[in-house]
């Protein structure tokens, strides 16, 4: 677990550097890095870029600290970790310096990085907003590195729900806006993803274990949106739905003295065989008839024959709710069979993963870049302060006069060193930032089409984890591939 906090530093920025870079505290400096600046003159070099501000503001600086649970990660994990903390929330705009200190009983981070960028020389807006992506961040990269996060509690007034998670077992709190909407909502804005009947037997069979009586029962299918008409025969009638349909025309199990037989515990019904047989005869451990299962008949049998054998799991909301959205999911997107369900979200999941390494790729471009057009702009705005050294009398004295600017500069000859061609050439400014704008106006394409399809990886992920839960109840993890090319 990674706890953050942020301050400003209004002076003394010398000395804040100073005190991270401590030797005895970062094993002698070897866990000390920085970025578009050098971090022995990284004072100074901030100074260069403050003097440049659009909109100085009062800070000079901002000191984040990052700070794990004692012997969760090692020094070099944590320091690698901050790195990218640093390089995501920062965008490769901020000159900063960061360090992880190993004194104490537990590894942290320091990150101090420039109050203004060197791009457009803007000041970092520090906010609740700004902190709450810094906080994002920190969690994301720790989850993604093995490590615990903070979990979010109950926020007072926003009607949070704790739950434990169908798909991935885990218990999550998050307000009761943000869950999933209800199925009545998710079926009035939907067309052609399955017959109103498949999906009102769906409603009946995910209502009745919440159900104390039929009238809760019918009350509880009104608060899901459906209408109700009362006669001779109870009339079921969803939003968009043109007619009304009678519950007894969905089957024995459906009519109104079943219903109520069923609320009580009292009726007993025996699981139907699936279209094509192949999960029937996988239990009874006969050979599968070679047709391809339709996956949304086998999650009804399912969760039928589990709600008959009276297991509690499907009486929590949470899982039910997860049934409806997985069976919304798979009927509108024709996703019929087990192995069509696989494949597609294989191939989400390749192309998420291409554009994601691609987007990188550009990022790290434009980073690089970033940097280089920054110290050749300071090279030049600094040179003539170097070539006037050349020509002084008195060197010492003038060397006092221009102190930071000769240290800027030279701090700029040794980052562009590794970049100069022939004969000490330095790279085109004006081309640099040509290419710079082509490439962000490409990081733009690509992060949207990044975001779409990482929406798409999570949804496919998701109903595919539900789909190995639901069918396979005893194999949290779905280990799927024994089920077979089809199923």
């Amino acid at each position: 677990m990674a706890v953050t906090k942020i301050k400003p530093i209004k002076s003394t920025l010398s000395k804040a550097l100073e005190y991270i870079q401590n030797p005895k505290k970062t094993d002698d400096k070897m866990l000390v890095s920085s970025f578009a600046c050098s971090y022995e003159t990284a004072d100074i070099e901030f100074g260069f870029t403050l003097s440049k501000a659009v909109d100085k503001g009062n800070n000079l600086a901002h000191h984040l600290i990052q700070s794990f649970d004692p012997g969760e990660v090692t020094p070099e994990q944590a320091h690698a970790i901050g790195q990218r903390m640093a390089d995501e929330i920062l965008k490769g705009r901020h000159e900063y310096v960061l360090t992880t200190h190993i004194d104490k009983g537990h590894v942290h981070n320091h990150l101090i990085f420039c109050a203004v960028n060197f791009m457009d020389y803007h000041k970092y807006n520090s906010n609740k907003k700004s902190y709450f992506n810094i906080r994002n961040a920190s969690d994301r990269i720790c989850r993604e590195s093995g490590l615990s996060i903070v979990k979010p509690g109950k926020e007072k007034g926003k009607g949070s729900i704790e739950y434990t998670d169908a798909a991935s077992g885990q218990r999550v709190t998050r307000p009761a806006k943000e869950q999933g909407r209800s199925y009545a909502e998710y079926a009035a804005d939907k067309t052609g993803g399955g017959s109103w009947k498949s999906k009102l037997k769906i409603a009946i069979d995910l209502t009745i274990p919440q159900s104390k009586d039929f009238e809760d029962f019918l009350k509880r299918l009104q608060e899901q949106g459906y209408e109700i008409k009362r006669g001779k025969y109870i009339s079921v009638r969803a939003p968009g739905q043109e007619r009304f349909t009678r519950t007894k025309t969905l089957g024995e199990d459906y009519a109104e003295e079943a219903i109520t037989a069923r609320i009580k515990g009292e009726y007993v019904r025996a699981p139907q065989p699936t279209r094509g047989g192949k999960l029937q005869a996988a239990l009874d451990g006969k050979p599968a008839p070679d047709t391809a299962v339709n996956l949304i008949k086998d999650i009804e049998n399912t969760v039928q024959a589990q709600q008959a054998a009276g297991v509690p799991r499907w009486a929590k909301m949470q899982n039910l709710r997860e049934v409806v959205n997985t069976i919304n999911f798979l009927t509108e997107n024709k996703l019929l069979r087990y192995a069509d369900l696989e494949a597609k979200a294989g191939d989400v999941a390749a192309a998420f993963d291409k554009t994601a390494d691609t987007l990188k790729t550009v990022e790290k471009r434009l980073s690089d870049m970033a940097v280089l057009i920054k110290h050749i702009t300071t090279y030049q705005q600094t040179k003539p302060a170097y070539d006037g050294l050349k020509i002084a009398k008195n060197k010492d004295a003038y060397r006092r006069e221009h102190e930071s600017a000769l240290i800027v500069h030279e701090a700029a000859i040794k980052a562009l060193k590794p970049f100069a061609g022939d004969g000490g050439k330095l790279p085109n400014p004006a081309a640099l930032q040509a290419e710079h704008i082509q490439l962000t106006e490409r990081k733009a394409a690509l992060t949207a089409e990044y975001k779409k399809l990482e929406q798409q990886a999570r949804e496919y992920g998701i109903v595919k984890r539900n789909v190995d839960s639901i069918l396979n109840p005893g194999d949290s993890r779905g280990k799927t591939k024994q089920r077979g090319a089809e199923l």
